[in-house]
């Protein structure tokens, strides 16, 4: 196999879209539930890749094509083969929530002194992190890999390819537990990530006010912290809410003034913290790390605070689920702001818990007297049990909006990327 994965030297890059062909490419036929890129193979030539590796036996004789048995897995032992050619750090991040967030504030505290390579958008899969791996080259200084996990065994599928030396798991909740099966295989499969920093005798970082993940820190790392009131590397505090964070840091030798960030929520406090700290393990220079913080502007439907032509909006409607709402909720709560209204949408992908676990969210909502409406069929067939104001869809909560017209209000947008909150920003 290995003298397969030498083609890479001859290519410019690597591809698995045909629509995103560059010359000399080498192109990898993916197959899913509805694609079989082995179609577009030859199409891939002809567009300018030099070599298109294919599984379908077919087209095993064909001219520049490459026949392997999977090309999956070709794919993600090639950027294995890749990423062992570099001696750089690698940090792996993952968690339930906050990860995304938690890379993108890494990557900006890190550029402030190194060329760093980081994955675009949240391409953390089984596809993701090898095209995100492929992409490193000699000028990189570091990377950080994103690892998202759907089902027990994903983090150590992904940790077997990206070879992390470097690792923080932001937090461990509720999600996708229809894959997952029950609360303990999370807790499994997301301290995978801490096994594999264990077997390189790695470092890790980690929430020192986090005790599910304190106790299950490996022996063999060495470690550096972050958290309120304790003895950690790096110590916050709040300041204040507006709904904008701004906060103050601390260790041993500074004390900061205070940040100002562009970001909502308490809840991305932590993740502030995590970057912090993982930017004082490499020597960032504090004032550095204080200007990328406040630079940092979230986008892609995260914690985004957007101003329409009526209503102020908080918009957190790329993920949801019990964790990030609650959360989402609390912080919500905690807003200095007379007129406040929340739109939640269904959390998708919790199994047989569902019903549980959105129950929970109404009565929350109820017990810290917010006002809202929710959307989706999980919370429609609530409706009557729990008296909530709820609509099926998103089409349904516009047009209500349209004629309710709520004005001079802060708006919490929060849900499932399958409901399509963000479709009620041309109304709010």
């Amino acid at each position: 196999m290995e003298d397969k994965f030498k083609l890479l030297e001859e290519c410019t890059g690597v591809s698995t879209d045909t629509r995103k062909i560059e010359k000399d490419n080498l192109f990898i036929a993916l197959k899913g539930d509805n694609f079989d890129g082995n179609k577009y193979a030859l199409k891939a030539i002809e567009q300018g890749a030099k070599y298109a590796v294919v599984d379908d036996v077919n087209l095993k004789d064909h001219q520049n094509l490459v026949y392997v048995e999977d090309a999956l897995v070709f794919l993600q032992q090639l950027a294995n083969y890749h990423r062992k050619k570099f001696d750089i750090p690698v940090i792996g991040i993952t968690g339930t929530n906050g990860k995304t967030t938690t890379k993108e504030l890494t990557a900006a505290v890190l550029q402030q002194k190194y060329n760093i390579h980081f994955t675009q958008g949240n391409l953390n899969n089984h596809i993701g992190v090898p095209l995100t791996l492929l992409q490193l080259n000699k000028e990189h200084d570091i990377a950080i890999i994103e690892m998202g996990a759907s089902k027990i065994g994903d983090i150590k599928e992904l940790t077997d390819i990206a070879a992390p030396t470097h690792g923080i798991i932001t937090n461990i909740g509720y999600a996708h537990i229809e894959g997952f099966g029950s609360p303990e295989n999370i807790l499994i499969t997301k301290t995978e990530l801490y096994r594999a920093i264990e077997e390189v005798e790695g470092h890790l970082f980690y929430n020192g006010n986090d005790e599910v993940l304190e106790k299950q820190l490996p022996q063999a790392c060495s470690t550096s912290t972050y958290g309120v009131n304790g003895d950690y590397n790096v110590q916050g505090s709040q300041v204040e809410l507006t709904p904008l964070l701004s906060f103050k840091w601390s260790n041993k030798e500074y004390s900061s003034p205070t940040v100002s960030t562009q970001i909502i929520g308490k809840y991305n406090f932590y993740n502030m913290l995590a970057a912090i700290c993982i930017g004082q393990y490499f020597e960032v220079n504090q004032e550095d790390i204080n200007n990328a913080l406040e630079a940092y502007k979230p986008n892609n439907n995260r914690s985004q605070l957007e101003t329409t032509d009526y209503n102020t909006v908080i918009l957190d409607a790329y993920n949801a689920n019990p964790t990030s709402v609650k959360s989402a909720l609390e912080n919500f709560s905690e807003i200095t702001k007379e007129n406040k209204m929340f739109v939640l949408g269904d959390m998708l992908e919790l199994g047989e818990n569902t019903l549980h676990f959105h129950t929970e969210i109404i009565e929350l909502s109820k017990a810290l007297n917010l006002q809202g409406m929710f959307v989706g069929k999980i919370f429609s067939s609530l409706k009557e049990k729990h008296d909530i104001l709820a609509f099926e869809d998103t089409q349904a909560a516009k047009d209500f909006i349209s004629i309710a017209t709520p004005e001079d209000n802060l708006i919490l947008l929060k849900g499932s990327r399958g409901i399509g909150l963000e479709k009620l920003m041309e109304v709010i």
